[in-house]
């Protein structure tokens, strides 16, 4: 599942991050600069350091509990924004790995929050070939692609991640603009196997051993395995790629 696995060497941070060294608890929040604009909410450690900039406060999914904290912190500071940075499941069939979405709509369940309009637009002319679509978070891993297809059904989103949800709710309740941009790391038809999600300790570092002995039993993983390996080294260096396009602030207009 995207935003759930990290076969680049990441891991999961907990609390929240500013830097690559830079490591900032819930309570230092309050002394931060108000040059900072926007929130940007990731599920991994290597997300969070491309993510990382003067003007961008980096939460960890980790540290999602924290979130709300954060952001209402974040307000009286004079963040404008929040946006969801990383990794996504391809849902829409013609989405290969390294592909870009900026969402049109953020959707959890049943419940549908639209994105910032000009925030969104401005993102969109600045990632070459980035399509404009509905975005949908869940709380657990889809890995199959029987499961992906049926999501897209009935929900239209293009990706799928466990982040952007929670950051269109917290948006919305602190009347923050919200963001989606997000990279495609396994499309649609790409099967995620047992073992790399049986290697996800419970921080988000890969359980290098769990994953050796599930293999162990069940070779037949190793192909899908290194499959997905591929694909997240393309949407790695994507993520890369587009993050110095973004600017300091992920293109986000100073909303009055």
């Amino acid at each position: 599942m995207a935003s759930q696995l990290d076969f680049a060497g990441g891991t999961f941070v907990d609390g929240l991050v500013t830097g690559a060294d830079d490591t900032l608890r819930v309570a230092d929040v309050a002394v931060e600069s108000p040059r900072r604009l926007v929130i940007a909410f990731v599920g991994l450690a290597f997300e969070a350091r491309i993510a990382a900039a003067r003007g961008v406060l980096v939460v960890c999914r980790t540290a999602g509990s924290e979130l709300e904290t954060v952001a209402d912190s974040a307000v009286r500071q004079g963040y404008r924004g929040m946006i969801s940075f990383g990794v996504a499941g391809g849902l829409a069939s013609n989405l290969r790995a390294g592909d870009w979405v900026v969402a049109s709509a953020i959707r959890e369940s049943q419940t549908v929050r639209a994105t910032d309009a000009v925030w969104s637009r401005k993102l969109l002319g600045l990632i070459s070939g980035a399509i404009h679509a509905p975005i949908v978070g869940v709380d657990e891993p889809v890995a199959e692609p029987a499961k992906k297809r049926e999501l897209h059904r009935t929900t239209g989103a293009a990706v799928v991640d466990m982040e952007s949800h929670v950051v269109a709710r917290v948006a919305a309740e602190h009347k923050l603009a919200v963001a989606a941009v997000r990279v495609v790391v396994d499309p649609a038809h790409r099967v995620v196997p047992p073992a790399a999600l049986i290697g996800m300790r419970p921080d988000g570092r890969a359980n290098v051993g769990a994953v050796l002995r599930d293999l162990v039993t069940r070779p037949s993983q190793i192909s899908p395995l290194a499959r997905i390996a591929m694909d997240a080294l393309a949407a790695r260096a994507a993520m890369v790629r587009v993050r110095r396009l973004l600017g300091p602030h992920f293109g986000l207009v100073d909303h009055a």
